[in-house]
């Protein structure tokens, strides 16, 4: 399989393998506008199979999402066909309109136009507390996620 390499974009690398799909899913990228390769399934010295996204023309994407999904991944940003910048993810400490909190008595749940704001209060086990009526949250690698309380 030969994938050419981009001029202009990003490249995510180091995805889990089967995150690829759930990656373009999540940044909502123009599937009718934008370039895009999803390798899936592919051999990693490092982690025995990953997936791999390739976006031409498209650098401004949500890390914070990205870091969600899979905080292990690297992000590429060719400029020129070379790597100008490279990112290593992590999860985001706080994340704004990406979790949605679903307790029904929080401010959230009643005023539409309030944000969801969420913060990481422990890494290992993903877990986020609701900044307004602090309910906490897992998150699962493959971007769902549940309320522990």
């Amino acid at each position: 399989m030969i994938v050419d390499s981009i001029e202009n974009g990003i490249v995510i690398d180091h995805i889990t393998a089967g995150f690829g799909l759930t990656i373009i899913d999540r940044l909502a990228i123009d599937r009718r506008k934008n370039t895009i390769a999803c390798i899936m399934n592919a051999s990693s010295k490092k982690y025995g199979r990953k997936d791999l996204v390739k976006i031409v023309n498209v650098v401004d994407v949500d890390l914070a999402v990205l870091g969600l999904i899979d905080p292990n991944a690297t992000v590429n940003i060719i400029e020129n066909g070379v790597i100008k910048e490279k990112i290593n993810l992590k999860l985001p400490d706080k994340v704004v309109n990406v979790i949605k909190c679903k307790n029904p008595r929080c401010v959230t749940s009643i005023e539409a136009s309030a944000p969801q704001v969420f913060h990481l209060m422990d890494a290992e086990n993903r877990e986020y507390r609701c900044e307004y009526c602090d309910d906490l949250v897992a998150v699962k690698g493959d971007y769902g996620y549940e309320n522990l309380r």
